[in-house]
């Protein structure tokens, strides 16, 4: 009998745990990404909204060897904010970007809004935040990755590429067709 009453009691539990868990908003359900994840921003204790933290690792070939690249995007309150249109207050990013190559490292660089000057205008930057990076492909030129600057909370947003060489170095370059983005491996 005692062991009846534990597994209807386990039971029980499961059956709460599972029906707390399904019971989602409208709001998360539409703001969840193609891997389930909820993509809610935060709000610190001054007001300014931020974006949620996030980390990817992709493993690749490259040149014959093994590598891993990390990415990790964060809200960063040291950063300076950024005001839209509408007034809301917005705290900016930074990604840290780590690639090891058979376990050793490789590279690794942590990049904000004002590594992209180069590449975006001053106008679009004031307004703008660093919204993300993904690794995109390996050619022969080296590793790319597809990074943006965005309005927040728009669908306006400035695509930029990436590329780690060989030796490591970094160079970028404004993105006009997001095909390229997609593009097969060389």
């Amino acid at each position: 009998m005692r062991k009846a009453i534990l597994r209807v009691s386990a039971l029980l539990c499961i059956f709460v745990m599972l029906s707390c868990g399904a019971n989602t908003s409208k709001n998360d359900r539409e703001n969840r990404n193609e891997s389930g994840m909820i993509l809610q921003e935060g709000v610190s204790s001054d007001g300014a909204k931020s974006m949620q933290s996030s980390k990817a690792e992709n493993k690749f070939t490259f040149r014959g060897g093994d590598y891993t690249a990390v990415v990790h995007r964060y809200a960063d309150a040291g950063l300076p904010r950024v005001k839209s249109e509408m007034g809301d207050v917005y705290t900016d990013n930074k990604i840290e970007l780590t690639i090891t190559r058979g376990g050793a490292p490789f590279f690794s660089k942590t990049f904000t809004k004002q590594d992209f000057v180069s590449v975006a205008d001053a106008a679009f930057m004031k307004n703008s935040i660093l919204e993300g990076m993904v690794y995109n492909r390996t050619s022969s030129q080296g590793i790319l990755f597809a990074a943006s600057i965005c309005y927040p909370q728009t669908d306006l947003y400035l695509p930029i590429s990436i590329t780690i060489g060989a030796d490591g170095k970094v160079s970028m370059h404004r993105d006009e067709q997001l095909e390229d983005i997609y593009a097969v491996e060389d």
